[in-house]
């Protein structure tokens, strides 16, 4: 059987930077470790005016087509996730695509073109649908180009305000992959929650603590589904875990709840069993809320083991590199978890070939799905080729003021009577030009 994964990726952040603790918390009256340790956040990305969804995937993509020396010709099929559509109907990989076909010869009317909408697992459901598609023989030896991009945007004010973040990615879909292969073994856990939801409005309507149990949940779930069709998960089975990370603080939660799980009954909750007692059985409690109780006050005392710490920092921690830096990219947040992953093994001059990912994706209203990737031969010179460190070095750093512009310039329903300037000069992307005559949204590369 031939293996199918995914065969190159690139990145595109936004061009502008709030720092959390050095702007945003002053202007909040708030501690900056509220962000930098609470939330475990640096800096957000942001949109330049002349920046949106489409532009930043399309940069992306392009960078990519770029890298691999791709036409339109070359590609099967086009499908973009994003939960930050500004059209009910006409999908933005069809904007994307007429972005392409400005600086490429031909032109993508062969390729299948679509957009994926579940929250944040959106992008994963898209490598799904491609994989399956190449997979079903349908591609006719074509790879598929799939793109996560958002504008994760909170009305101001709003507690989430400050997880915010923009930017995207483009992944190639291919047999053969450079980077990695992915497993016909999935697990899901999956439930109608209204923790996160948009109805037709731009920003949503969160409820954040209950957010917070229902990732948990099906995370939980998703495992436990994980297991059943791959038998038990050995800790060491997995060099790396990237998760779904709307900010690093949710992540370090589902890796406790993670760890508890997969090492109940085996020789790791032996090992631990003497410092803090064996984790506690549903059918010791005479009721619900104190067995609850009882695993709250056990995954207190795990989280501070060393033996737990030392997991952690290993297989988890890596992975939050670019979200600190980024904030919340939506439907690419569990992506850029795998290229931190990647980009860690890097720095640590690690073989990594035929070793293991567990990637845990998650989108609100509810669903998780967790599955297992194999590093391939190529994964180095593809990670060696990214410069989202360049692009991040890059960005303009916003004042105050000059956030409160930029925010304004990209919320739908705001009339801003004032011009905003640009605060960056694009080169060699695609901008936003303005609207046509049927309000569609307008595009163009400038050299």
């Amino acid at each position: 059987m031939t293996e199918v994964g995914i065969d190159a990726v690139e990145i595109w952040t936004g061009k502008l930077k709030l720092d959390l603790p050095g702007t945003f918390a002053p202007e909040k009256g708030d501690d900056p470790e509220k962000y930098t340790k609470g939330l475990g956040l640096n800096n957000s990305s942001f949109p330049d005016v002349y920046e949106d969804i489409v532009t930043m995937g399309a940069n992306a993509a392009k960078g990519l087509m770029d890298r691999k020396g791709l036409e339109p010709a070359d590609v099967g099929r086009i499908d973009v996730a994003t939960e930050s559509a500004f059209d009910h109907s006409k999908p933005v990989s069809t904007y994307i695509a007429g972005c392409l076909e400005q600086v490429y010869d031909g032109d993508f009317t062969h390729a299948n073109k679509g957009e994926r909408k579940f929250a944040c697992l959106a992008g994963t459901q898209a490598i799904d649908d491609a994989y399956n598609w190449i997979r079903a023989g349908r591609n006719r030896n074509r790879p598929a180009l799939v793109i996560t991009t958002d504008t994760a945007l909170y009305a101001r004010g709003d507690p989430g305000e400050a997880t915010q973040g923009a930017g995207a990615v483009a992944m190639l879909i291919d047999e053969d992959p450079s980077i990695v292969a992915l497993s016909t073994d999935q697990g899901y856990g999956s439930k109608d929650e209204t923790d996160f939801l948009k109805p037709n409005q731009q920003f949503p309507s969160v409820d954040g603590k209950r957010s917070v149990q229902v990732y948990l949940a099906r995370m939980r779930e998703a495992l436990e589904d994980y297991e059943s069709v791959t038998d038990d998960i050995e800790l060491d089975d997995f060099a790396y875990a990237p998760f779904h990370t709307p900010f690093p603080g949710m992540v370090r939660k589902a890796a406790l709840l993670a760890y508890r799980h997969v090492i109940r009954d085996t020789e790791y909750e032996d090992e631990l069993a003497e410092a803090i007692g064996r984790q506690p059985r549903e059918d010791d409690f005479v009721d619900r809320e104190a067995y609850e109780e009882a695993i709250s006050d056990y995954m207190d005392e795990l989280k501070t083991t060393e033996q737990y710490q030392t997991w952690y920092d290993t297989v988890v921690e890596p992975t939050l590199g670019l979200s600190r830096e980024v904030g919340n990219w939506y439907t690419s947040s569990v992506h850029i978890a795998r290229v931190s992953a990647l980009r860690d093994a890097l720095a640590r001059d690690r073989s990594f070939v035929d070793e293991t990912l567990l990637v845990a994706s998650y989108g609100s209203g509810a669903q998780a799905e967790i599955h297992a990737e194999t590093v391939r031969e190529g994964w180095r010179a593809e990670i060696e080729g990214l410069d989202i460190d360049d692009q991040l070095a890059a960005r303009y750093d916003l004042t105050w003021d000059e956030y409160e512009d930029v925010h304004d310039v990209h919320e739908y329903d705001m009339d801003v009577e004032r011009e905003i300037e640009e605060f960056t000069q694009p080169d060699g992307e695609f901008v936003f030009t303005g609207w046509g005559r049927m309000n569609e949204r307008k595009y163009e590369y400038v050299e």
